[in-house]
């Protein structure tokens, strides 16, 4: 389902350039899900971003749901994310204005689904992560793990294949670290590709296999 290789990207600043990937390889099937680790600074998140298509590799191959990304054009990009892709941002990314209900559907309407159909869609990925109860609360009317948990019923709605996770549990206590990592697990073994950048140590207890970058590449 995820197919990246030799995967290159530096940044040039006034004082140096910083290699933060030198030829990384990484396949993730469906039906796992993947921790990817990593100390601060060694490329993760830009890793994840190239995944998904949100930042230029400078060279390799990136293969997501059977569709080219390195080199695609930004409106295939989008499309990509809009109909295989989910991404789930530390920060949740909700628009502050929609219920939680709304920030699902406005999703669910870009793919073309009628307002009644966006509806009923969204209510169906809110309750397989256990928040049906919050489609009408605002995003400041819940938990930050509710919100993130709404992060993740976004990435899911619709039926996408892939879901990447960028520090999904970072401002998280313990207890609901535990459950996000779980849900991520549950939603790659509904068939899913999940891939979780992160910090937490936890990832290890639940995640199928871990991936260290390390250097630039992947080990």
């Amino acid at each position: 389902m995820i197919e990246a290789r030799d995967l290159r990207k530096a940044f040039v600043t006034p004082a140096e350039t910083v290699t933060v990937l030198a030829g990384a390889d990484l396949t993730v099937a469906a039906g796992e899900c993947v921790g990817l680790t990593g100390a601060s600074g060694s490329g993760k998140s830009t890793l994840l971003n190239i995944l998904a298509g949100l930042e230029p590799a400078d060279s390799g191959t990136v293969r997501m749901a059977g569709r080219e990304v390195v080199g695609a054009e930004p409106d295939e990009l989008a499309e990509l994310r809009l109909q295989d892709v989910g991404v789930v941002f530390q920060d949740h990314n909700l628009v502050p204005d929609f219920t939680v209900g709304e920030n699902l559907e406005v999703v669910l309407r870009a793919r073309g689904m009628d307002g009644e159909s966006a509806r009923r869609h969204a209510a169906h990925a809110l309750g397989s992560v256990g928040i049906a109860e919050l489609i009408d609360r605002r995003p400041s009317e819940i938990s930050g793990g509710q919100a993130q948990r709404v992060g993740i019923a976004r990435a899911l709605a619709g039926g996408k294949r892939i879901v990447l996770a960028d520090e999904p549990t970072g401002a998280l206590d313990e207890a609901t670290s535990r459950s996000i990592f779980e849900l991520l697990r549950e939603v790659a073994e509904a068939g899913a590709a999940v891939v979780v950048c992160t910090h937490d140590l936890l990832v290890g207890e639940y995640a199928h296999r871990q991936v260290a970058l390390r250097d630039g590449v992947l080990a």
